[in-house]
This record gives C-alpha cells, structure tokens and sequence, in this order.
C-alpha cells in the first residue's frame, strides 16, 4: 500500500506545520485504510508527547455497527497486507459501539458516530497534534 509521507500540524495557533514525530508506518496504513472504506472523519493524532505509552491514536467511525465491524476487518487485513502486526487485542467488537484495537505502538478507535460524539475524544486530546495523512487533491 503506498502511504503518503505526513506533516503535523499543530494546536490552533501555534504556527505552521511542524517536523512528523515517530509515528508508526501501520498507523498511516490504518488510517489511509479506514478512509478507503468510508470511514467517518478519520484523523491521526501524535500521542507520543503526552502519553508516552503509544505513539499515536487512528480514531474513525462508522454510520452503523456493521460499517464499524467493516472498518475494524478491513483496518486489520490491510496492516497485516502491508507488513504490520496483528492487534495484541481488540475490545468492544461485540457490541460495536467503540472499538479499540491495540497495536502497541498505536491504537485505532472505531466509534459508531453517536458514540464519538458522546466521548469526543478529539476534544479530549486536543493538545495532541493532528497528523496530516491524506494525500493533496
């Protein structure tokens, strides 16, 4: 799969894009990944300067729990195309509501949309910069 080189961009008001951190090529792959199957607002943040324990979090959603299970299969299937890891684990699959797929390195969050909403965690990390991944045009 190829998968475009990305820039950070920064908190509002913090200037222009900055250099891309350590962020895990399988991240980019599951981002570009979701986004292919209509994935809802994919974005990638750099976790690695707050947390310290993960180098970044791919969160997307899906409009019904049936694109989420689609979602999470087809973020699985195209890490593992690409050379990556499989999750060490994967929660909420069940239900489907969120999902969390733990690669170590990264998690994935695949939300169905009112439950994102609900949690908002692009707000609740909102100092973690937001990793430009998508290709210009």
């Amino acid at each position: 799969m190829n998968v475009p080189a990305g820039t950070v961009q920064p908190a509002a008001g913090e200037g222009g894009p900055i250099d891309l951190p350590d962020i895990p090529q399988a991240a980019f792959v599951a981002a570009v990944a979701a986004d292919e199957k209509l994935g809802q607002d994919t974005v990638l943040l750099s976790m690695a300067e707050l947390l310290g324990v993960v180098d970044a979090f791919v969160v997307t959603s899906g409009r019904n729990v049936r694109q989420v299970r689609t979602l999470v299969e087809e973020i699985e299937r195209k890490v593992k195309e690409d050379g990556g890891p499989s999750p060490a684990s994967v929660e909420g699959l069940r239900d489907a509501g969120w999902v969390l797929m733990d690669y170590g390195d990264f998690v994935v969050h695949v939300f169905l949309d009112e439950v994102r909403y609900f949690y908002d965690l692009e707000h609740l990390w909102s100092g973690a910069p937001r990793v430009r991944w998508q290709t210009a045009g």
